[in-house]
């Protein structure tokens, strides 16, 4: 089991950005998938980014070329840098890791967690 924790959510105007930050405690030398998911009101959860054990990254169109996706493990962290954001950006993000790893079809290049845990999610707000 992998715990938890995000925070940098906030409230930014349009082209603004933010940083979001996802500690990790637990079982964490097991997780072969991480990554951050959102989830807007009516909407069901997407992926965001993710980044798998063999180093790569992966990210949904709508967020390709805005936001990066980066670890420092000697800090047991998970980053999301966003940049240039959209008030369709606006969602609860949620970190998740996995230490059943990934499923990656066919019609697309992202590849998202299996099965992963959750933390409980920063808000953010982008205004237009």
């Amino acid at each position: 089991q992998v715990q938890l924790v995000e925070s940098g959510g906030g409230s930014v105007q349009s082209g603004g950005s933010l940083r979001l930050s996802c500690v990790a405690s637990g079982d964490t030398a097991s997780s072969t998938c991480m990554g951050w998911f959102r989830q807007a009101p009516g909407k069901a959860r997407e992926g965001v980014a993710t980044i798998t054990y063999d180093g790569v990254t992966t990210y949904a169109d709508s967020v390709k070329g805005r936001f990066s996706i980066s670890q420092d493990n000697a800090k047991g962290t998970l980053y999301l840098q966003m940049n240039n954001l959209k008030p369709e950006d606006t969602a609860m993000y949620y970190c998740a890791a996995s230490i059943v790893g990934w499923v990656q079809y066919s019609t697309s290049t992202f590849r998202t967690c299996r099965q992963p845990s959750w933390g409980q999610g920063t808000q953010v707000t982008v205004s237009s």
